[in-house]
């Protein structure tokens, strides 16, 4: 105890990590053992904390409400409008267009990679949950057709979707931390592919082949093997496609590179910086695809409406655990956690970084959710990335994201849809699924510590 009190510690900074570690014990139980929705159990997790670091109740119901509001309207419409893009890339055949269009140039050695390309395609703007269902069956035909290893195929198409998913922004997880850590949205897009292409390299097409090794007899159920559908059937072009997928990245990447290499009173930075704006670049990327894919589609304008309508329902649960989340967040800052853990990182002389990365490892673990792992960790390191430059708050992001991929097993949603859909036993689903998502954790993170000796 005399230790504790030497190095600064006072009963009150005691208080707060046992309230904090309390919080966080009541939502991972109230999640894992009473099955209650994350967002109930966020909202709880609150309301634990705030009372037992001795806040007051209005001080603690404003910083909640205060937290939930700041962050449903910083990431709540951006997500919105990702899954409004993701639809009309569904709907009107764009995705189609990209697997029919890549897939149809991979022949033998160059499949895994194709399937890897295709999932980061179809990956930047749509969720995981969302793309996996659309891609697996492409998955599983292309591994009948071809007699290829479905873990071969398989592994590189869900290691794209899991990368995007972790890393890179319009995602959920990376957009709740960038918001809740004040980073450069355009800057973490611009470092989550850096860091992410040699991520998806290694641990898609690469460990794709170890993969099929170790569940060399993965054989799907012939009832989930499609047949293409109509390929006649009206669909927008593989240019038209692409432009609508890339155009909020470009606009996002060319806002981020204006804000390094131009001054702020240039006229073409002022321009940049606006439809460069998150919103801004999706946005246009929603209105882009009306045209470009509805029309050739033949998407009417009242069909077209349906199609973004929707697009809503299912991420309704998504945008209010990453709100809840916000609250969560702001309930720790205001109680003076961040405080005293931005102390304690300082006192253990640890990397911010790599205390983000075991944070969201912990909450990956218990939780099984990523989106929760992230909006969690990134509230309670949050006070860390107050005095970073925009390079390494955009890092500290990417280490969180890495982190919440840890080692997805039968807590996670995810676990159970790749096992149902591949087919496989609980025991083949941890020797594949699980060590992929292990491997790109770590692989991400020892891509981002040396990134941020250099930046």
């Amino acid at each position: 105890m005399n230790a504790v009190l030497a190095a600064g510690w006072t009963g009150h900074d005691t208080r707060l990590i046992i309230a904090t570690v309390v919080a966080i014990a009541v939502i991972v139980v109230l999640i894992t053992k009473v099955k209650l929705h994350p967002f109930l159990s966020l909202v709880l997790g609150s309301l634990v904390l705030g009372l037992t670091a001795g806040m007051p109740v209005d001080k603690l119901l404003k910083s909640f409400t205060n937290g939930v509001g700041s962050t449903v309207a910083s990431v709540g419409i951006l997500i919105a409008l990702g899954a409004m893009l993701g639809k009309l890339l569904a709907d009107s055949g764009g995705a189609d267009q990209i697997v029919d269009t890549v897939l149809g140039k991979a022949r033998g050695a160059a499949l895994p990679w194709a399937m890897a390309l295709v999932a980061a395609l179809i990956g930047l703007p749509m969720f995981f949950e969302i793309g996996l269902v659309m891609l697996i069956p492409v998955v599983l035909l292309a591994a009948k057709r071809t007699g290829k290893p479905l873990m071969l195929l398989g592994i590189p198409a869900v290691a794209g979707l899991s990368v995007l998913h972790g890393l890179v922004p319009p995602h959920p997880g990376p957009l709740a931390a960038a918001g809740a850590l004040n980073a450069n949205v355009g800057v973490t897009l611009a470092f989550g592919l850096l860091v992410g292409i040699p991520t998806l390299v290694v641990t898609g097409p690469l460990f794709g082949r170890f993969a099929a090794k170790l569940v060399p007899d993965a054989q799907p159920p012939e009832r989930l093997i499609p047949e293409r559908p109509d390929t006649d059937k009206p669909r927008p072009s593989f240019a038209a496609t692409l432009t609508t997928v890339l155009l909020p990245v470009v606009l996002m990447l060319a806002k981020a590179l204006s804000d390094i290499l131009l001054a702020k009173d240039n006229q073409a930075r002022k321009i940049l910086d606006f439809v460069g704006d998150p919103l801004i670049a999706l946005l246009a990327a929603v209105l882009v695809g009306m045209v470009l894919l509805g029309r050739p589609a033949g998407l009417d304008r009242a069909r077209l409406s349906t199609v973004l309508a929707e697009s809503l329902g299912p991420i309704a649960g998504i945008i209010l655990i990453v709100g809840a989340g916000g609250g969560f967040k702001q309930t720790l800052v205001d109680a003076g956690v961040g405080d005293v853990i931005t102390g304690l990182a300082k006192d253990a002389h640890l990397s911010p970084l790599l205390l983000g990365w075991l944070v969201a490892v912990a909450i990956r673990l218990a939780t099984g959710s990523a989106t929760v792992a992230t909006v969690s960790a990134a509230g309670i390191v949050a006070p860390l990335a107050a005095t970073m430059d925009p390079s390494h708050s955009a890092l500290l992001v990417l280490a969180i994201g890495a982190g919440s991929l840890f080692f997805s097993h039968v807590n996670d949603a995810g676990f159970w849809l790749v096992k149902e859909y591949f087919g496989l036993s609980v025991g083949q689903t941890l020797k594949s699924w699980s060590v992929m998502e292990t491997l790109i954790s770590v692989v991400a993170i020892a891509l981002i510590l040396p990134l941020s000796l250099v930046v």
